[in-house]
């Protein structure tokens, strides 16, 4: 088809946004209808709730027996830094950033807690670090899946199972959505609303045997607030990882996350989930390799994120503009996809390169993913004709 031609058929859900994302499909507010709103999250039916989607975010992850989950407020952003605030300080650091997020926890470790003996290692949009220079007799703090650059590690095996110091993975895009090898990590966050489609405001935090010994034999020397801690009387709040949540959580959360577990074990668990994915990414890629007009971000195919898909512009024409220029195109493309009702809020991340981010995690279906990019290209070549037009 000529990219002139507009295509035939849409999406069915112009839903890509990378966060919130899209809930799973066929949901409806029914989903909410059996949520004990108006109860105490104390009480024993709304606490059996809260206990019962962490069992269920178990299983469907197929977590080690040993590893414990908890429940926790402020979404992934407070579960990364309860892991920071509750656990560093005991041994070196080495922080890994190649996105926003990955630059928040550098800013945390440096400025905010701050930690004497911090080794950093910072790369640009697209890359990653080197991790062979990371230190294992440090506790090591990275995002697995850096959301924001569509960077992401390729495996576990940079890290060793001998390491001396705890591993913190922020993978709020990759939990459900990516195999993790759950025995190279210690700590483990994410958030219900990224592959799992559910509403914000509260984080999970997974810990490793070795992450508890630490909580057990280890009091940060700075003041930790109350929502960042996991001790309770210098040991592990047992509490936490059995549903009774340090502040109020909501009821509705629990039983939308819960719906959406449901849905998953329906599709066979965390390997349905994946499934999804990786046909949705067989189509982005395979599209990706013949555009003229789109390029991954990520410069190593090996690091390419199969679920927050980072596009950039890479025709001659766009690259020849300046960068005001650059936004405003990318701008109208967008706002020309949502008039056509193809695809909304697909901006790049704002501190990020210009260009399109696309969500390709389990909730999206992807059939939907393959409608959209020849729309993609479509509405790329009808603005630039636009544009040049108007520069005759």
């Amino acid at each position: 088809m000529s990219p002139n031609a507009k295509p035939a058929k849409k999406p069915v859900s112009t839903l890509f946004s990378t966060g919130p994302t899209r809930k799973r499909p066929g949901w409806s507010p029914a989903a909410l209808d059996d949520a004990a709103v108006g109860r105490s999250h104390r009480a024993a039916g709304p606490k059996a709730r809260i206990q019962t989607c962490i069992s269920k975010i178990h299983s469907v992850l197929e977590l080690p027996d040993d590893y414990v989950v908890g429940i926790v407020p402020a979404s992934d952003t407070g579960a990364v830094e309860m892991a920071m605030w509750s656990l560093l300080g005991a041994r070196g650091v080495d922080v890994l950033a190649w996105d926003a997020f990955g630059r928040l926890w550098v800013a945390d470790a440096v400025t905010q807690l701050p930690l004497e003996n911090v080794t950093t290692h910072i790369v640009d949009y697209g890359h990653l670090p080197d991790l062979s220079a990371v230190n294992f007799d440090n506790d090591v703090v990275f995002t697995w899946n850096g959301t924001a650059a569509g960077v992401r590690v390729p495996d576990g095996d940079w890290i060793p199972d001998d390491r001396a110091g705890l591993t913190i993975a922020d993978s709020t895009s990759a939990c459900f959505a990516m195999d993790i090898p759950w025995e190279k990590l210690d700590v483990v966050t994410f958030s219900f609303q990224k592959s799992l489609g559910g509403e914000g405001g509260h984080g999970v935090i997974i810990l490793s045997p070795r992450a508890v010994e630490r909580v057990n034999s280890y009091t940060p020397p700075w003041p930790v607030p109350k929502i960042l801690s996991l001790a309770k009387k210098g040991k592990l709040d047992a509490g936490l990882f059995d549903g009774a949540t340090i502040n109020t959580p909501s009821l509705l959360v629990i039983e939308d996350a819960l719906d959406a577990l449901l849905w998953a074990e329906n599709l066979g668990g965390a390997r349905g989930l994946i499934a999804r994915v990786d046909a949705s990414f067989a189509l982005m890629d395979e599209w990706v390799a013949r555009t003229p007009n789109y390029a991954y971000l990520a410069v190593d195919p090996a690091t390419i994120s199969q679920t927050s898909v980072c596009l950039r512009f890479v025709d001659d024409w766009f690259i020849g503009l300046i960068a005001d220029q650059q936004k405003a195109v990318v701008k109208d493309v967008e706002a020309l996809l949502a008039a056509e009702e193809v695809a909304i809020d697909i901006s790049a991340y704002r501190d990020a390169p210009t260009g399109l981010r696309i969500w390709c995690g389990p909730t999206v279906d992807p059939e939907d993913v393959g409608a959209l990019l020849p729309w993609l290209d479509w509405a790329y070549v009808q603005t630039r004709a636009h544009y040049q037009a108007d520069a005759a």
